[in-house]
């Protein structure tokens, strides 16, 4: 994969022109309603991801200008936040932005507790989230103010390979025979 900036509002970026090409053609194949941004319904019209709890938390984060849609830079600037090639920093970033339901740049008490609650389901009940949740808080809270500053989040994840549990292969699945898109409608500026 290949770095490069999208524009001077988003981080670099963890795709060659290739992938870019292959992303743009995937991203025009879930919009349903050929407007050229794609809707939040809309990328619930993908089995993977249908049923998929933490989707609807990561579409916040990708949701830069918090529209109810996704550009196609928000599409790319939050895969690549999630790309075995990001940063640990691009990746504490974007967990903690997922923990930080409200955006107000801490993780409350209630803004843990519910992204917890999404993550684990049904596997506990309130009581048992709560107490995890006041745990995490007490364990991570260092100014003890009852909220985690990114600083704090990133102190307290930092034994944790986050790198690992925030990557995904965007590729996997594709054939990598037809890796090249040269049917994608890109217009190539190099041409």
């Amino acid at each position: 994969m290949g770095t490069a900036p999208l524009n001077e509002n988003f981080p670099q970026i963890n795709f060659d022109k290739n992938e870019l090409k292959i992303l743009y053609k995937n991203y025009m194949s879930m919009d349903k309603n050929k407007n050229g941004i794609i809707e939040y319904d809309e990328f619930f019209d993908v089995p993977e991801l249908k049923n998929n709890p933490i989707v609807q938390r990561l579409l916040n984060v990708f949701d830069k200008n918090n529209d109810g849609k996704i550009s196609y830079y928000e599409f790319i600037w939050g895969l690549s936040a999630l790309t075995s090639d990001a940063t640990i920093e691009e990746k504490q970033k974007i967990a903690f932005d997922i923990y930080d339901i409200n955006k107000d740049g801490y993780i409350s008490n209630g803004d843990l507790f519910k992204t917890t609650k999404i993550l684990v389901g049904e596997n506990l009940n309130d009581i048992q989230i709560q107490q995890l949740t006041d745990r995490t808080i007490l364990r991570a809270d260092k100014d003890l103010d009852g909220m985690l500053s990114y600083e704090e989040f990133c102190n307290f994840t930092k034994n944790i390979k986050i790198q690992d549990l925030f990557s995904i292969d965007v590729f996997s699945g594709l054939d990598p025979y037809n890796k090249s898109m040269d049917d994608a409608e890109v217009e190539d500026d190099d041409e």
